[in-house]
């Protein structure tokens, strides 16, 4: 049955492997459903609420995913954009939550007819291919700083940023709580990656269920003891089964009346969620597909319509539920790492995330220093494709390190997009080497270059 459904042979997978790749996926992502909850929570909206919400979104997503395109890809809420709806529409700007709700909507809506009208593709496919392989590396280098710093091994510092002080940590005591888990992360890694080296099937999965279970170890031995007003929690569960609950408060609460009384404050957030979940999904999809070998000779990917409409589903339905912008989840490459090909890896992340719904306790109690292991390991998978980037071949070279660090730098795969693209169309002019550069890349460079001016 599953033969026929996803195309196994097709794809040179089996279920096993579809299936750990669906698991490790979910774990690798799961901390969302904690996460979103307590930003959204800062604009007024029930964190139950939203984690209902969150979660039932997400595996609608998921399934639309598998069902229109067949690709690995999970989604859920987008770090980012929840930020910018609970601290900048409800906080600076001073609005309601369902006005922000409310742009979502409209944003799916948007996005929805871009997917179907071919414009979103037609973006896609408008990137060079040496930027859409200077875009994966880049994520490589962002998922890899994201599992730094929730192992915490990667922390603020008189350097903006800087690594965490073992000494320091021993020297006013909090080694036991934060410093025992920047080790345990370490030691993850250091178990993750040899499980690589050897070819382990399930390395990715069973590296953060075997750094968890240290972890569960260090805290019945005292090693490890939780402080949750430092943000560091209990990592045994309490408890296994609770009752999710109720999304009466958030779901269909719009505002739409705001948008003839406000227009121009409308159109400003709206665009600003449209423009960065647009180039967020595009980097994370070109990242994951060009990691799992599914882009063609010419850099496009065959049924990506169907990728980008499960994206604009997921949006406009978790605004209806009550949640903010569900985009294409970049550790979704984590699943691919494990060998996921096919919509088989959603369908199992969707129903997880439906399973979360009644196990909550047991999935929320997942350390984020279990997991990170994966992230900087599947960032050092992503980063292997810099290899087919012509570095002696300057004029595409230097938009692709420029695309490749802003990613990492300015912490956002819209803006590591946006600098690659610029640059790539201002250095093609100067060099008059502008013969294979369609039109939509001179359109994309001017918008984002008002981008930076406008929003």
């Amino acid at each position: 049955m599953f033969e026929n459904l996803f195309k196994f042979k097709e794809n040179g997978t089996n279920t096993r492997t579809e299936v750990m790749a669906g698991l490790t996926t979910f774990m690798t992502m799961v901390y969302i459903l904690a996460v979103n909850p307590s930003i959204l929570s800062a604009s007024g909206m029930d964190s139950g609420a939203v984690f209902t919400a969150t979660a039932v979104a997400s595996a609608i997503a998921c399934f639309a995913m598998a069902l229109l395109s067949n690709k690995p890809f999970a989604l859920s809420a987008g770090l980012g954009l929840n930020a910018y709806f609970a601290y900048t529409i409800c906080g600076s700007m001073g609005y309601d939550w369902p006005v922000a709700l409310t742009a979502v909507l409209c944003e799916g809506l948007i996005f929805i007819v871009l997917s179907v009208t071919n414009v979103r593709e037609a973006i896609f496919n408008a990137i060079p291919k040496t930027l859409k392989v200077a875009v994966s590396c880049g994520i490589g280098l962002f998922i890899a700083f994201i599992g730094c710093q929730n192992a915490h091994i990667i922390v603020d510092g008189a350097t903006l940023v800087g690594l965490y002080s073992f000494k320091g940590a021993l020297a006013n005591g909090t080694f036991f709580t934060e410093g025992i888990t920047v080790v345990l992360a370490l030691i993850g890694v250091v178990v993750t990656a040899y499980m690589l080296i050897k070819g382990v099937k399930g390395y990715m999965l069973f590296g953060i269920l075997i750094t968890w279970l240290l972890g569960i170890i260090c805290q019945l031995t005292g090693l490890y003891v939780p402080n949750p007003e430092l943000g560091f929690y209990s990592v045994i569960p309490t408890a296994i089964v609770s009752a999710p609950a109720s999304m009466a408060s958030t779901m269909f609460k719009f505002d739409f009346g705001f948008i003839g009384s406000h227009f121009g404050d409308f159109l400003v957030m709206m665009f600003a969620f449209l423009f960065v979940d647009i180039f967020d999904t595009l980097g994370t999809v070109i990242g994951c597909a060009s990691k799992a070998n599914m882009l063609d000779e010419e850099g496009r990917l065959p049924g990506i319509r169907g990728v980008l409409l499960a994206d604009a589903i997921g949006t406009t339905v978790g605004a209806a539920l009550g949640t903010s912008t569900i985009t294409t989840f970049v550790e979704s490459s984590s699943g691919i790492s494990e060998g996921g090909r096919t919509g088989m890896v959603s369908c199992v992340t969707g129903v997880l995330f439906l399973a979360a719904l009644f196990l909550s306790p047991l999935f929320l109690t997942i350390p984020s220093f279990a997991t990170a292991p994966a992230l900087i390991v599947v960032g050092f998978l992503m980063m292997q494709q810099i290899k087919d980037i012509d570095w002696t071949d300057m004029t595409d070279a230097i938009p692709c390190f420029i695309c490749i660090t802003m990613m990492g730098f300015a912490y956002s795969i819209s803006d590591g997009i946006a600098f690659g693209i610029i640059s790539y169309v201002v250095l093609h002019l100067l060099t008059k080497r502008t013969e294979d550069m369609s039109v939509l890349m001179y359109i994309l460079a001017v918008l984002f270059v008002l981008k930076y001016f406008l929003i």
